[in-house]
């Protein structure tokens, strides 16, 4: 094994000069009196490693002596994951009985002694690979998948299988002999290096399918597919976090996984205070039944913030495995971002932009490509879609961060300041904001077999009318009301109608909440009908007049459960009074 002493301590990097072989992010330890300090070797340089503290190094001293383990940060996989609130390190923080877990110590991540109802799904004989199902347990609602682990080699040979019956998860389950004859025992638990993605599944194109959130403003405008990739920039009280938790309740996902990778304050304390108190639309149960949140302590240094996000995402793999669409939130890669230029300053690399390291495009974009879906060995599908924030300084959205995080990430959900400060909720920008998956022809394909035929191109010209109005409203604002012509006001009112009556939404409303796809197609269809409609006017009074009244008429729709006699009843109101309408414009032959 592998030894050193520490010769250099900057913050939490320290300098080691080691007696052998050393790996780039290798785990090693830090000998402080009776504790040890777990680190990551980031870079070496001939006899000298450089490592990133995940403790506060107080206390540390040139010559302090420091082990190797021979192997990556790893975190532990099995059942018991879910419900659970683990630090960046995956320390169970609930299992804490001190408000702070102390330097050198670990919270096991899964319990040990609870045992599970384990029914096998393999056979005596079977062939097996790296990721095949052994059996399964009930972990909360979710049918919890016990694989083959995914650092098995090549194929092997079930020899045993274990009965039904209640096991805990240090029990073997299986035994499978290789192909040079040797057995090897399997239990419930698996390691795996959080740096390396899980790969149990087959390399071939992946079918479109869209994730529904319940919000209409991505759905319909900018929709994300089941395993895509997309993010949320924001300056700082736009709403990031607050649409990240409406995403996670009405996401169309099996599984729930929160990063807190750097947000330390309010946000943190509603994701403990707040999911444990929802309840999940799906199951009718708690949401934090099928949740899992990776969360940074205060008395983390930053550099467990690079740490969380790939711990978060190697429990969103591992649940992929399962067949399960998982549904990963981070919050906010920014601050992941800031970590690794605090140790690459730190270690004296040539900066980039902003002196964020040189290759923080290569990261960003390596980190991403994690996320998608898959089909596994079995033939059954799995997926992580992943959104995740970032939190510009100052709203500046040519920032590197974004910059980078756009080239890579295929859904652009821009929050506006001056939407959220007039509470045009979710304030993501109507213009800006875009989805590069409706410029792909098999998404096209799939919205006309799944929604209605030319979907898609609806959706082109809903845009269009945004932009429309959009300019229109820069004029009027130029010029007045007055001095513009009749046709700019109504204009600027039909991308206010789409705005106001469909891409806005309530929250703390039961109904308007969350919105599935059927009632989107239906209400989507109406409100563009209307838009779409050459209603003549003889002044800007007339057309303000007429479509506030049309907006108020469909956001009544919007409070009432669909299809209900109130939704039926406010749909008349309004048919009658656009009727009226058209016949002020026959009766006064405009039309």
């Amino acid at each position: 094994m592998t030894k050193g002493k520490i010769t250099n301590i900057i913050a939490n990097l320290i300098t080691i000069k080691v007696d052998g072989p050393v790996s780039q992010n290798e785990i090693c330890y830090v000998v402080a009196g009776s504790t040890k300090l777990r680190s990551e070797v980031i870079k070496v340089e001939g006899d000298l490693a450089f490592a990133q503290v995940f403790e506060i190094t107080t206390g540390l001293k040139v010559g302090d002596a420091v082990e190797f383990a021979g192997s990556m940060l790893e975190i532990e996989l099995g059942p018991g994951i879910l419900s659970q609130n683990f630090d960046g390190l995956q320390n169970n923080l609930d299992g804490l009985e001190e408000t702070f877990l102390e330097p050198g110590k670990i919270a096991p991540a899964l319990d040990a002694k609870k045992k599970y109802e384990f029914l096998p799904l393999a056979k005596k004989g079977q062939t097996v690979r790296a990721g095949d199902w052994l059996g399964e347990v009930s972990e909360n609602i979710i049918s919890h998948k016990v694989m083959v682990p995914f650092n098995f080699r090549g194929e092997g040979t079930i020899s045993w299988v274990a009965e039904k019956g209640e096991l805990t998860i240090e029990d073997d389950v299986a035994k499978v002999t290789d192909v040079k004859g040797k057995e090897h025992s399997f239990n419930m638990i698996q390691k795996w290096p959080v740096k390396l993605p899980i790969k149990s599944y087959k390399d071939k194109p992946r079918p479109f399918n869209i994730l529904q959130t319940g919000l209409r403003v991505i759905d319909t405008l900018n929709p994300i597919t089941e395993g895509g990739t997309g993010f949320i920039p924001g300056p700082f009280g736009t709403g990031k976090t607050v649409l990240q938790h409406s995403i996670a309740k009405n996401g169309d996902a099996d599984i729930i996984i929160v990063t807190a990778c750097g947000e330390r304050a309010n946000e943190v304390v509603e994701i403990f205070t707040e999911f444990p108190e929802l309840i999940d639309p799906r199951t009718g149960k708690t949401l934090q039944e099928r949740t899992c949140i990776v969360c940074n302590t205060s008395s983390m240094p930053v550099s467990s913030r690079e740490a969380s996000v790939y711990v978060g995402m190697t429990i969103a793999e591992y649940y992929r495995a399962m067949g399960l669409k998982v549904l990963l939130l981070a919050d906010s890669t920014s601050r992941w971002a800031q970590a690794l230029r605090e140790m690459s300053n730190r270690l004296e690399e040539l900066p980039g932009p902003d002196a964020f390291p040189m290759d923080l495009p290569a990261i960003i974009a390596n980190f991403y490509s994690r996320a998608g879906i898959v089909e596994l060995n079995n033939g059954e599908m799995g997926s992580v879609t992943f959104i995740g924030t970032v939190s510009p300084a100052g709203g500046n959205l040519k920032e590197p961060v974004t910059e980078s995080t756009s080239k890579v990430a295929r859904c652009f959900y821009a929050l506006n300041q001056g939407r959220a400060d007039s509470k045009r909720y979710p304030a993501i920008e109507t213009v800006d904001s875009y989805s590069k998956y409706l410029d792909y022809p098999e998404f096209e394909k799939y919205m006309d077999d799944h929604i209605q035929a030319g979907w898609v191109g609806q959706v082109k010209k809903a845009k269009d009318l945004l932009i429309k109005g959009n300019e229109a409203k820069v004029q009027i604002n130029i010029l007045g009301d007055d001095a513009v012509p009749v046709e700019y006001h109504r204009d600027f009112w039909r991308s206010e109608t789409i705005d106001f009556a469909y891409l806005q939404q309530d929250s703390f409303d039961d109904q308007d909440m969350n919105c599935p796809m059927d009632r989107q197609k239906y209400m989507f269809n109406l409100v563009m009908r209307l838009c779409q409609e050459d209603f003549e006017f003889e002044n800007f009074n007339e057309v303000t007049d007429f479509y506030k009244k049309m907006i108020n008429y469909l956001r009544q729709m919007n409070y009432s459960e669909f299809e209900s006699e109130e939704f039926n009843t406010n749909k008349e109101a309004l048919d009658q009074f656009v009727e009226e309408q058209r016949n002020v414009n026959e009766r006064e032959g405009i039309q």
